[in-house]
């Protein structure tokens, strides 16, 4: 936030999964932003905006943000990504990725996430870690199975991997 108060011209500052912070920084944030000026407690210097930034904020919803801040904010909801443009996401970060695995990877990817009692679904960096995995193992196929190649890639929970072995052996099957 220095820097971008610093800046000689207006700049875009992005804070990153806001939901993540401690309880209270949402609304001290609010306090610093509307003022455009902070100070260093340690070091007594105060860092006074040269041009308002473009903030953008972002959350995973992990935990509410406060009502007081949500009223300051304007809201944009982005979906999850379909398997189109996913596929073009992971072509960024794999362009020479054959095919056959892509969609191999993608249909078990979504697949995964649709199951019932997985709490953290994988997301779009989880998927382009395991897809690098998969590259350097080289599958003839990827199958969800008991087999499924480096699966603790995708899910980082263990009992997401134990709903995903139940899911896919049949031990738990879903009551209505």
């Amino acid at each position: 936030m220095g820097r971008a108060f610093s800046a000689p011209e207006r700049v875009v500052l992005l804070i990153d999964e806001i939901d993540k912070a401690d309880l209270e920084f949402p609304n001290d944030l609010l306090h610093e932003l509307d003022r455009m000026r902070f100070t260093i407690t340690e070091t007594g210097e105060t860092i006074a905006a040269r041009h308002r930034p473009v903030v953008i904020i972002t959350s995973n919803a992990e935990k509410e943000l406060p009502d007081a801040f949500l009223r300051r904010c304007v809201f944009h909801f982005i979906d999850f990504p379909t398997t189109d443009l996913m596929g073009r996401i992971v072509d960024v970060h794999h362009p020479d990725l054959d095919d056959v695995l892509l969609n191999q990877a993608l249909a078990a990817f979504y697949a995964v996430r649709e199951m019932d009692r997985i709490r953290k679904k994988p997301s779009t960096s989880e998927l382009i870690d395991w897809i690098a995995m998969l590259r350097l193992a080289q599958p003839d196929a990827i199958a969800l199975d008991e087999s499924t190649p480096f699966l603790g890639t995708l899910l980082k929970k263990e009992q997401d991997l134990t709903a995903f072995n139940d899911q896919i052996t049949g031990r738990h099957r879903r009551r209505y």
